[in-house]
């Protein structure tokens, strides 16, 4: 299972609003075929182990693990449980349930009905932590939020401004943008509150690491930007969200806009008082951290989560420090499984 976990991983950020899945077939204890899905649209993991079995005379004396529920249903790709049964594959080991109101449970009951012996919740907390995107979306019905700003050694964000003082104050050392584009690259969408975009002008996209450019958000309630900033250029695609667009300009309501865009992830960069906004409202379930080896001494003080890291790093000079929400999926399970 943990060999799935490793497999499903390699698709983050190219399956889109799909879960990250790996599976592997075992035949007398030896793996003879693997796979996963590598990106929205394509083959599912399971379609991709059992055709890399080189003998498919194997497959009926195997064991398929995979760490999602097989699908039962026709979406871009047909149902892996019926490709698992069409095989004849005996037995099935699951990771963890596909909560998706089309399968949540009939991908297992499919393969049962079959004769197939399936064995459940295998390695649940780790699988489950590893598609938290896409079961905040399928069960929270909004999408997964990450937090993420840089701040000085002193717990500043941004040194003092002159009131026409524009473009980004690095605080983090250059091979820090390596880190960020590739986090941005990992989620469907990045979110900016419309000072940001005036202070700052940045692009939004990845340029420092290879991957898919994210949709770019912008909150704008009052429609005050100008059509002059790089946010709106033809790099990625961007959503100006104003009041026009809601029935109330709420981060619930916003929420749920972008759940009906299919946007499972989003990574909110700022500013100061749209963090604040998701800190202060619980609608947030990861943050990083990148603390700089600068001191600022005065200027923006930095947002205060007031709980400790579940993880800190140096990323080069740079320390980043993880954090998980109390409400969010992942953490959930972790408590659930030490409780165990």
């Amino acid at each position: 299972m943990q060999q799935c976990l490793d497999l499903a991983i390699k698709g983050l950020g190219k399956t889109k609003s799909n879960p990250l899945v790996g599976s592997v077939i075992v035949h007398n204890n030896q793996i003879i075929g693997q796979g996963y899905h590598q990106e929205y649209g394509q083959a599912h993991a399971e379609v991709n182990a059992i055709e890399s079995v080189v003998d498919q005379a194997l497959l009926k004396d195997s064991t398929l693990y995979v760490n999602l529920e097989p699908c039962s249903h026709y979406g871009k790709t047909p149902p892996c449980a019926n490709l698992i049964v069409k095989n004849k594959i005996p037995r099935v080991v699951i990771g963890a349930l596909d909560t998706f109101s089309e399968v949540n449970g009939k991908g297992i009951e499919l393969l049962r009905n079959a004769g197939i012996e399936v064995i459940t919740d295998v390695l649940l907390p780790e699988c489950r932590h590893l598609n938290r995107r896409f079961y905040t979306f399928q069960e929270q019905k909004r999408p997964y939020v990450i937090l993420k700003w840089a701040q000085s050694l002193d717990g500043f964000m941004d040194k003092n401004r002159s009131e026409n003082e524009k473009n980004i104050f690095w605080i983090t050392q250059p091979e820090a943008k390596k880190l960020t584009h590739r986090w941005r690259a990992e989620e469907m969408a990045i979110l900016v509150g419309r000072k940001t975009v005036e202070v700052d002008n940045p692009s939004l996209t990845v340029r420092e690491y290879p991957g898919d450019h994210p949709i770019r958000i912008v909150l704008d309630a009052d429609n005050k930007l100008q059509k002059k900033y790089k946010l709106f250029n033809n790099e990625a695609e961007t959503i100006h969200l104003t009041k026009s667009d809601l029935s109330s300009f709420s981060l619930e309501n916003i929420l749920v806009y972008l759940h009906g865009k299919g946007i499972n992830s989003i990574l909110v960069e700022g500013g100061k008082n749209t963090l604040e906004q998701f800190i202060n409202h619980h609608l947030w379930d990861e943050a990083r951290v990148l603390t700089g080896n600068i001191a600022l001494s005065e200027g923006l003080k930095a947002p205060d989560l007031k709980m400790k890291p579940t993880e800190e790093y140096f990323f080069g000079l740079d320390q980043v420090s993880i954090f998980f929400s109390t409400k969010s999926v992942e953490l959930k399970s972790l408590i659930g499984n030490k409780e165990k």
